[in-house]
């Protein structure tokens, strides 16, 4: 009994873990190949943007507890600042 709830338990931490992978990996590839367009141009952007959109939003992807606990801190700073 004990065996299955901690088994669903790890389930739902990993389900959680999941979801915040894919928000951060669809933001962050889309964000990061729009720059690749306007860095580098329609042609470059768009034929070869994807591959290092890909890298970046993988490796964001993975990190994105620390993403979120950044993106806290730097708002929490602004806010303080007001």
């Amino acid at each position: 009994m004990l065996a299955a709830r901690n088994e669903q338990t790890m389930d739902d931490d990993l389900d959680f873990y999941r979801v915040g992978f894919i928000i951060t990996w669809l933001i962050t590839f889309v964000i990061s190949w729009i720059y690749c367009v306007v860095e580098y141009g329609y042609l470059l952007g768009v034929g070869l943007g994807w591959l290092p959109s890909l890298i970046v939003a993988t490796i964001l992807g993975a990190l994105w507890p620390l993403v979120l606990l950044v993106l806290m801190i730097i708002v929490f700073l602004i806010l303080k600042s007001l």
